[in-house]
């Protein structure tokens, strides 16, 4: 009998609210399909949010979103969540120009509460928003839904501690996908479940409770203890119940018959938080996710049939894979060299390090505060820590950077990935401060690599420098081609080079817009405005002589760089000023990031949107002269 399709009659969640629950489960059959089909087209991640599917649908046919409040951790399994409420027309556009976003994003829908693409914060926003809700006197649910990976961070342990001791009402569900917590789990733990989650053991735990309130202290103790751990040995939850959850769980996330129940038993609970620990498998109905070692957490286009991803042909290695050989082969040399990263040993390339030291790479988890400390640990007792770790995510350690590095001057190696903007992650995920948030500290050496044999030097340049913090910054993606060194030999700190002689502009480049200066500075020279580029190398400390040099014998300097105001262009303005050469007549402009959150794109339309491509770089030098540049002018 073929079934009637009801994805089809679901645009928002109040449309299944009455499903049947053989109708619920042909909707998650329907949705899993539906993310399975889009993500093929656009690319992004898949397999957390196959793992996530029946848990959706449950959550929305059990609770009032959005005026029940939703939120999604990291967001790399909100796919489902977005099919489901409203956005499914635009599905297909994920991670695109002006289409949506690969997280959750409070500006695309109300079922978006609260924006999520770093790990580890759903709690602590979800006790924001009960608390406002208790001082509103409303009476609407709030539900955190967080990873087993996510809720190991610092910063859910304190959500946690903070939500077990104000009593306020919210529930947490827990998803599990690793077996990490729980061994698996089978009908009786989901039998379990449903008791300890139902009105009536809550009314005979309510009634025990009541018996022993008047009776002496050491009764008390030991009637709680004894109903926790008992709890506690077939369920696993004494821990989160010591934080004062109400734990539920752990409960098969697929089986809808297990899964809707508890979670309305859940939803008429009156008082406390509750957690609701719900065991689910990343890629779950897509077998070649199933069967995948990283159960295609991220993957570009796919065959929906085979799973075969589609593949770009790559030109070179990507910046990535360079500083992980660079540091091999460093580290081949130097037993002193050990590799740090925080949950991303693929992305920042430490995998292949560990491959080859698995005893000298730590991989701390999600937790970036502790990995800067304790590189900082390793780095007082004479190793050479690198720690790997986005840009973006360094930033939740600044205060670690500041306090347990650069104030102790210990000689920590920051490798800084993903400097610059990324592309389809979106502004989430763009290395955009690091350059101001570094330059500022006293003690730290911070570079940008124009290309890969620049990074290969800055990695040497790295291991040689033991008298304070260093870090170097490199974009994602595919580097330039160019022939790196066999030895490759420390850069002289401070020192920045000359790519281009010319004598009216001076284009002073950090980083990967090296070729974007280069190509302008040939369209200003088909202009009769010869330039000079040349490739600073470090932020801090600046070549004063280098700058100098520019300032003297140029009409105009324009600093660049891939990186917010108040990084390298501030500090150069700083260093002239210092030294009164703009009181000269000397015109100086620095191109930086813009001032706004750059929506995903392609990386090279977010540059140009930025201004920082050659004809931006020419349209600067144009208008600082006074003149007004017609692109036109160059193809003639």
């Amino acid at each position: 009998m073929i079934k009637t399709p009801l994805l089809d009659t679901v645009k928002y969640p109040a449309d299944m609210r009455d499903f049947s629950r053989d109708e619920i489960r042909q909707l998650a059959d329907e949705l899993r399909s539906e993310v399975i089909d889009a993500v093929s087209v656009t690319g992004g991640h898949l397999g957390a949010g196959l793992g996530v599917v029946e848990l959706t649908v449950a959550i929305h046919h059990v609770f009032n979103t959005p005026d029940d409040i939703l939120v999604w951790d990291v967001g790399h399994q909100c796919y489902p969540h977005k099919v489901l409420t409203g956005r499914r027309d635009r599905i297909r556009t994920l991670r695109k120009a002006g289409g949506l976003s690969g997280f959750t994003k409070r500006a695309e829908s109300e079922y978006d509460p609260f924006g999520a693409a770093h790990s580890s914060t759903s709690i602590s926003a979800g006790m924001g928003f009960a608390a406002a809700r208790d001082l509103a006197g409303k009476d609407n649910h709030i539900i955190s839904v967080i990873g087993d990976g996510a809720i190991t961070a610092g910063m859910a342990y304190e959500a946690m501690n903070n939500a077990g001791a104000s009593d306020s009402r919210m529930i947490v569900i827990l998803n599990d996908n690793d077996m990490s917590i729980a061994p698996p789990v089978g009908a009786m733990s989901g039998v379990l479940a449903r008791i300890v989650s139902s009105g009536g053991y809550q009314a005979v735990r309510g009634f025990a409770k009541n018996i022993v309130e008047n009776a002496p202290r050491s009764i008390k103790d030991t009637a709680r203890k004894a109903e926790e751990y008992g709890r506690g040995m077939v369920t696993g939850g004494t821990w989160f119940e010591e934080l004062g959850f109400y734990y539920v769980g752990p409960v098969d996330g697929h089986d809808l018959d297990a899964l809707i129940p508890i979670l309305e038993n859940v939803k008429n609970m009156k008082n406390g938080p509750v957690l609701v620990h719900v065991v689910t498998q990343k890629g779950k109905g897509y077998a070649p996710a199933e069967n995948s070692a990283d159960k295609y957490h991220g993957v570009s286009k796919f065959n929906v049939v085979t799973g075969e991803q589609s593949k770009t042909v790559a030109n070179a290695p990507s910046y990535t894979k360079v500083f992980a050989d660079q540091l091999i082969k460093q580290a081949e040399k130097d037993d002193k060299i050990v590799g740090i990263t925080a949950a991303m040993p693929s992305g920042t390339g430490m995998k292949l390090f560990e491959e080859q030291f698995p005893n000298r790479m730590f991989d701390v988890g999600i937790a970036e505060q502790h990995a800067v400390t304790f590189a900082a640990g390793m780095a007082a007792e004479g190793f050479k820590p690198f720690a790997a770790i986005y840009s973006t995510f360094l930033q939740r350690a600044y205060d670690q950077v500041v306090h347990d590095v650069a104030i102790q001057n210990l000689p920590v190696r920051f490798a800084i990935d993903r400097a610059g903007l990324v592309g389809a992650d979106g502004p989430t995920h763009a290395g955009s401060f690091d350059l101001a948030y570094l330059c500022c500290l006293p003690n730290f050496v911070v570079m940008a690599a124009a290309d890969e044999a620049e990074l290969a030097r800055m990695v040497k340049t790295a291991v040689d420098h033991d008298s304070g913090p260093i870090a170097f910054r490199y974009p994602r993606g595919e580097a330039t081609g160019i022939d790196i060194p066999e030895n490759p030999k420390a850069l002289e700190i401070g020192k920045g080079r000359i790519i281009r002689e010319g004598n009216r502009i001076a284009i002073l480049s950090l980083g990967t817009r090296l070729g974007e200066a280069m190509q302008a500075a040939e369209q200003l020279d088909t202009l009769g405005l010869s330039a000079t580029v040349a490739d600073a190398r470090f932020a801090k400390p600046l070549d004063a002589d280098l700058i100098n040099r520019l300032a003297d014998e140029h009409e105009v300097l324009i600093t660049i760089e891939e990186g917010s105001k108040g990084g390298f262009g501030a500090a150069v303005l700083q260093a002239l000023a210092s030294v009164g050469r703009l009181d000269y007549g000397l015109k100086v402009r620095t191109m930086v990031l813009p001032d706004i959150f750059i929506d995903h794109d392609t990386p090279a339309n977010m540059y140009e949107q930025a201004g920082l491509h050659a004809d931006g770089i020419v349209e600067e030098v144009f208008k600082v002269l006074g003149r007004e540049f017609h692109r036109q002018s160059i193809l003639a």
